[in-house]
């Protein structure tokens, strides 16, 4: 058995820890159009057990690994069951760090996907779709109008 490496950002965690990752369907809005994209990410305790439950999600599936798996040292290792033009989501490491952190708190979750498994039964659906890069324009129209009587003491 190798030995456990610890991460220098985080000292807590070490490279045996566990963590959910997976692939999620996602778009980027770039001059007017959609482009489809898919993306790797962590996915938090709480998160896969929402997902297993059967909501709709743009996860299309998710393997359970160890940290060293998929983060050695500062770089990142691609498991080979994601497709090569998969890449990885904004700030990978930290938010990787994060949701190992939230299964050495939640320990029953780990059960949901044992490790060197992956899960498909999600509910994959691009309905709603996730985009990435979307920016929110609020507008004086946002404005909700209250009614008369709102702030008035009867």
């Amino acid at each position: 058995m190798a030995t456990a490496v610890s991460y220098p950002n985080a000292p807590d965690l070490t490279s045996e820890d566990y963590v959910v990752i997976g692939l999620a369907t996602c778009f980027i809005k770039e001059d007017g159009e959609v482009h489809q994209v898919e993306v790797i990410e962590p996915i938090p305790s709480a998160a896969l057990e929402a997902l297993v439950k059967g909501i709709p999600t743009s996860y299309k599936f998710a393997c359970a690994t160890t940290l060293g798996t998929v983060v050695e040292g500062d770089r990142l290792q691609k498991p080979s069951l994601f497709p090569e033009t998969a890449q990885f989501s904004d700030e990978f490491v930290q938010r990787t760090f994060a949701a190992a952190r939230t299964y050495k708190r939640k320990e029953k979750a780990k059960s949901l996907v044992p490790i060197g498994t992956t899960y498909t039964d999600f509910q994959y659906s691009t309905e709603r779709k996730r985009v990435l890069n979307a920016t929110r324009v609020v507008t004086k129209e946002d404005n909700v109008k209250q009614h008369s009587h709102t702030h008035k003491v009867l």
